[in-house]
């Protein structure tokens, strides 16, 4: 196997010179480099990455923690991450709790251990936030709070939130049904105050402004997001639970069951019911009836993570200071505090077939046989 001393003597220059050229550290001669390159080119000789990424004191390598890779959301955020980071020349370590059956633990041991630049925690943690403010290694949170100092990045669920609110009331909406996770993952910490789940924001603003427009509303738990059986098993039902209700609010996954559901019913989607999908992944655009849905911008929250990640990355202890990262109290934490401590990105609100208003009535859907009928049977 050739290796640098080859390559040194090759070029006619000591072994600290080929170090210097293959490491890109400190400064050596344009001749001396050409010189060595043109030996490496001969010999063929490449270069030990991890070697190398020791040398520097960096591998090059960003954990990224997600509860599966199944789900649509997931499968979208971790595509834009791992774009995100590659630009950089970082490449993905995916740990996906549940798919691989792999705890958040063992993600943290290998930061710890030294065998990863940083860390993208994008999964729910019981953990108290003192465990990870205390790892002392970069580490990014997205759409959760896990700590001071611990840099946090997520979409704007107020403004989705009061996005999708404002439709339904506009377009006459009287029940309305929100299907989301469970509501143990919204406090979690600090006196039943805080939480490091900031969707439920989603859901608090969606539920205030319906509220007081005198419109009723309800909130169904659909399990674990990584429990996409249970998630559909409760959407395919919820309309049979909700018989009066007239709109339903979920994930784009969630709510794509929903419109099966409505559809094998004869139930006219938008006359009977509004359907507003929350993601804005692909299956907004397939489930049968174009969805209408609020959008989370991908490229951009990935962006900001990784932007985060790198500043983190260039403290002593991973951590940010005031000015770049808000704090809290986390004993006393309200999920607007949370908020006020993360970057919010913004999301978008996209008109489709599934709800009422801009679209033409002649857009609605039926179920097959009737006549006019269009989408899944």
């Amino acid at each position: 196997m050739v290796g640098m001393r080859d390559v040194a003597k090759q070029a006619g220059v000591s072994l600290s010179t080929v170090s210097l050229v293959v490491n890109k550290n400190g400064y050596v001669s344009d001749d001396m480099r050409i010189r060595v390159e043109d030996a490496m080119k001969t010999l063929n000789y490449i270069p030990n990455e991890l070697a190398r990424n020791l040398y520097r004191g960096r591998t090059n390598l960003v954990g990224v923690i997600v509860p599966t890779v199944r789900h649509p959301f997931f499968s979208s955020m971790i595509a834009a991450i791992q774009g995100a980071l590659a630009k950089r020349g970082l490449r993905t370590m995916l740990c996906s709790t549940v798919d691989a059956d792999q705890s958040e633990t063992d993600c943290v041991d290998m930061l710890r251990r030294h065998m990863m630049d940083g860390l993208i925690m994008a999964a729910h943690t019981a953990h108290e936030p003192i465990y990870w403010t205390s790892i002392g290694r970069p580490i990014v949170a997205f759409d959760r709070y896990l700590g001071a100092g611990i840099p946090s990045v997520g979409s704007d669920h107020d403004s989705g939130g009061q996005l999708v609110a404002e439709h339904l009331i506009a377009t006459g909406a009287k029940h309305v049904v929100s299907i989301g996770g469970p509501r143990s993952q919204f406090i979690d910490y600090g006196g039943g105050m805080g939480t490091t789940f900031p969707t439920v924001r989603l859901h608090a603003a969606l539920e205030g402004l319906l509220n007081e427009a005198g419109v009723r509303y309800d909130y169904v738990e659909a399990g674990e997001v990584a429990n996409l059986e249970h998630q559909r098993d409760v959407a395919l039902h919820v309309i049979d639970e909700y018989p009066d209700a007239d709109a339903f609010v979920g994930s784009d996954y969630i709510t794509a069951y929903v419109v099966q559901s409505a559809l094998r019913q004869g139930r006219r989607i938008p006359d009977d019911l509004q359907i507003v999908a929350y993601d804005g992944t692909g299956m907004a655009d397939s489930a049968g009836v174009r969805l209408t849905c609020v959008r989370q911008d991908f490229d951009a929250l990935a962006e900001q993570i990784v932007t985060r990640l790198i500043q983190a990355c260039e403290t002593a202890d991973g951590k940010l200071d005031a000015d770049h990262v808000g704090r809290i109290d986390e004993d006393t934490a309200s999920p607007h505090d949370v908020a006020e401590a993360m970057d919010l990105v913004p999301v978008s609100f996209h008109q489709g077939e599934s709800t009422r208003g801009q679209v033409s009535r002649a857009g609605s859907f039926r179920t097959s046989g009737e006549p006019g009928a269009s989408g899944m049977a």
